[in-house]
């Protein structure tokens, strides 16, 4: 859910507008998808009553946008009992390498030690998600100010989404950074890459969205 289009009328035109950005932008099939990935989803509907859900989800912008997705979905359904698990992080410096750094003993105690989701933190979820899909910064930055014990970094998180199309949509936060890296530091991918996710893990973008965005920068006159 972090690129591509994502404001649909409904759910199952959303699940054929992701199809069609996913095939024409990573050559995966529309039936794969829909297959191994909307049918996954489609599980939520099923759940027997009273079901714990954990959502395992991690802080950068990445992680969070899923997150609010999955929560816009259990919305729907009748007092889900959700939880969200954190990942343990020790060193304020880690913060955005989430489960990935993780012991055995660190995802045990990450358990132990969810947190339920109110009512209300439910809904905050269902509505950041509402202005994140639909490009409405002025919402989402009004939205990450709101508390709540089920989110960490909210304020930062949407401000570094909200900055990745400023000044422009062409030439936002990642963008200059990449920009940047390619002219002091290296030319090659996975230099540029590693140097960008130690910088800017907060965005938490996989070697694919990074590629992207580097290919776009090296193709630049």
């Amino acid at each position: 859910m972090i690129e591509g289009d994502l404001d649909a009328a409904s759910l199952e035109d959303f699940w054929k507008i992701r199809a069609n950005f996913i095939t024409v932008t990573y050559g995966v099939s529309a039936e794969d998808y829909f297959s191994k990935t909307v049918s996954e989803f489609g599980k939520l509907y099923n759940l027997p009553a009273g079901s714990e859900i954990c959502l395992w989800f991690e802080n950068d912008l990445f992680c969070q946008a899923n997150m609010w997705f999955m929560l816009a979905l259990l919305s729907e359904r009748l007092n889900p009992k959700v939880y969200r698990v954190f990942p343990v992080i020790d060193n304020k410096t880690d913060r955005w390498k989430g489960f990935g750094i993780s012991t055995t003993e660190k995802l045990e105690q990450a358990y132990s030690s969810k947190v339920q989701f109110k009512p209300e933190d439910v809904e905050l979820g269902k509505q950041l998600w509402e202005a994140y899909r639909k490009g409405n910064f002025k919402k989402l930055q009004e939205l990450s100010r709101k508390q709540s014990d089920c989110f960490e970094y909210l304020e930062e998180v949407c401000r570094a989404h909200i900055e990745r199309y400023l000044p422009d949509k062409n030439f936002g936060r990642p963008e200059k950074i990449i920009k940047e890296i390619i002219r002091t530091k290296s030319k090659g991918f996975q230099e540029v890459y590693s140097e960008f996710s130690a910088r800017e893990g907060i965005y938490g973008f996989g070697d694919l969205q990074v590629k992207n965005i580097y290919d776009r920068q090296m193709q630049a006159p």
